[in-house]
């Protein structure tokens, strides 16, 4: 796998993300596809957006979400 993807995922889960934004962000990295529409929320669709991106920059704005 890859480091950025572990080192990730470690710093949010230690940050306290909204643990929708950490999934998303994983989702989008691994280029899974979304989940279907009525589970969807804005931090999982942020952290998606992000993971696709690989910006590992814009999680602060989920901590304690």
């Amino acid at each position: 796998m890859n480091d950025v993807y572990y080192s990730t995922i470690d710093k949010m889960e230690k940050a306290n993300v909204s643990r929708e934004y950490v999934v998303g962000w994983a989702s989008g990295f691994l280029q899974n596809p979304k989940r279907e529409e009525q589970r969807l929320n804005d931090a999982y669709e942020a952290g998606y957006t992000d993971g696709e991106e690989k910006n590992a920059d814009n999680f602060s704005s989920w901590v304690g979400k």
